[in-house]
């Protein structure tokens, strides 16, 4: 099955370039500091070890590094299962690595702005910055009016006079048009939640047409913590874990009645799915 061999080789890439273990045993996407955060973690990657190869590496990764190369495995399975949903959403798809908003047509005019407040230092301090440049973006393309009118006899447009500002064809625009925004947090800390929720209010307050979809990956284990991004509806569609029923087994297997209810409440209010879910979900 495409889907399950995908996902397969998601996990084989972050156990290849991202998870790295302590030397008290721990997972790199533990608190080492916090048992349950510790022991749902090991749980977690030892069902992932009996589907896929999974190196035991020690060696010390920084932070940044791991964040980094988080968000390109990340952006290489979703790449690759979006272009197996071609026949659902068809394209044409681009998929980017920490570009800034402006680049979107829904956000052309903050560049003016952007441009304003370097100008004027005392108007930036009162409104802040908004720019921001999220870890992925996915874009769609504008048409060209012979790809919109291939299969339709007579065409469906010509010219201008009608559907003249639309920005999906390309005689109207060239920009391309924004359509999701990714977060990739390997774990979760209350700062970051912060600053995953103000990035998301930014692109739905700041947003000239359709808001995109906006969402968060993560490897966090610990339920308290996916709760702190995923509970509460807005500036979020939703949180996607790297790998959600390993991580219900593993709350099971230890017989943490508070975690398996916290994340049960999760799933069944539509707030935490997996990472398998989140292709189908952009394709909406």
């Amino acid at each position: 099955m495409l889907w399950r061999t995908l996902r397969d080789d998601f996990h084989r890439a972050l156990c290849r370039d991202v998870l790295r273990w302590h030397a008290d045993g721990s997972p790199n996407n533990a608190d080492k500091s916090n048992r349950l955060s510790r022991a749902l973690a090991r749980g977690l990657w030892q069902a992932v070890q009996q589907r896929v190869a999974c190196p035991f590496r020690t060696e010390a990764l920084p932070p940044q590094r791991v964040g980094k190369y988080f968000e390109q495995v990340v952006h290489d399975y979703l790449s690759r299962a979006f272009d197996a949903l071609e026949h659902l959403r068809p394209g044409p798809w681009r998929f980017y690595l920490n570009h800034r908003i402006e680049e979107f047509v829904q956000y052309r005019h903050l560049a003016d702005l952007t441009r304003a407040l370097k100008t004027h230092p005392a108007l930036r301090a009162a409104l802040g910055d908004y720019i921001i440049a999220p870890d992925i973006l996915v874009a769609r393309e504008p048409w060209p009016d012979a790809a919109i009118n291939r299969q339709a006899r007579p065409p469906l447009v010509a010219g201008r006079e009608i559907a003249g500002l639309t920005p999906l064809r390309r005689v109207n625009n060239t920009t391309p048009i924004l359509h999701a925004s990714i977060s990739c947090k390997w774990t979760i800390r209350s700062d970051r939640s912060q600053n995953v929720r103000t990035e998301g209010l930014n692109l739905i307050r700041n947003r000239k047409g359709h808001t995109p979809h906006i969402v968060v990956i993560t490897a966090e284990p610990a339920p308290s913590r996916l709760a702190s991004l995923a509970m509460g509806t807005g500036d979020l569609d939703a949180v996607y874990h790297i790998a959600l029923p390993e991580l219900r087994a593993a709350a099971q297997r230890l017989g943490d009645e508070t975690a398996q209810e916290l994340l049960t409440t999760m799933v069944e209010g539509q707030r935490l799915r997996d990472i398998s879910d989140l292709p189908f979900d952009l394709a909406v």
